[in-house]
């Protein structure tokens, strides 16, 4: 099973050059321009077990947005590449996560439909060069372009970096989970036969 992508976009406001696969082992190699942002994909790399390679070029000059939106649209367009059919895999995955003060739960559908359910307020505009209010369009981009239902919902914390952080590691062992094939599921887990 090669469940790899390769995915690229250029726009006049960001250049991004993604590579996935499902199947790694948590390699990371990750440059966007904000450090912070960095850390959170090698992150989701790394707790999800999937290799990652993401290269961005935006116009930080303007602002974070367009490299933190359209990232999250690539991603979710390699997700989707990299699933296939969905024929085989669990499609579900939850977790809830701890980090520190904050407790984060994360559960996901990839049944083809896009949804998001983001409940979280931060308490600070930003965390390092990432502004706070751009995690929910990352995540809302993700959901649309990989057509999964997503919802991340804080239980409990205070600490945004803890927040943020707890929200990209449960993001990734939901899709860890998600997409993890299962021997007992004969084509899409779907009473429907399709999804």
């Amino acid at each position: 099973m090669n469940r790899t992508a390769e995915r690229t976009r250029r726009t006049k406001e960001t250049d991004i050059t993604l590579r996935l696969n499902l199947d790694g082992t948590g390699k990371a190699r990750i440059s966007t321009g904000i450090g912070f942002f960095d850390h959170m994909l090698e992150g989701f790399s790394r707790h999800g077990f999937f290799d990652l390679e993401c290269t961005v070029q935006g116009d930080l000059q303007v602002d974070g947005h367009h490299t933190v939106e359209d990232t999250g649209i690539v991603l979710g367009q390699a997700i989707a590449e990299a699933v296939g059919d969905k024929r085989g895999i669990c499609r579900y995955g939850s977790a809830i996560l701890p980090m520190d003060d904050a407790l984060i739960l994360c559960a996901v559908d990839l049944c083809g439909r896009p949804y998001l359910n983001f409940d979280c307020c931060f308490p600070v505009e930003r965390v390092g060069a990432l502004e706070t209010e751009l995690v929910r369009e990352f995540f809302y981009a993700v959901s649309y372009s990989a057509g999964m239902n997503l919802h991340l919902k804080k239980l409990d914390g205070l600490n945004a970096h803890h927040l943020i952080e707890a929200m990209f590691k449960a993001f990734a062992r939901a899709l860890e989970a998600a997409v993890r094939p299962d021997s007992r599921i004969e084509g899409v887990l779907s009473t429907k036969g399709s999804l």
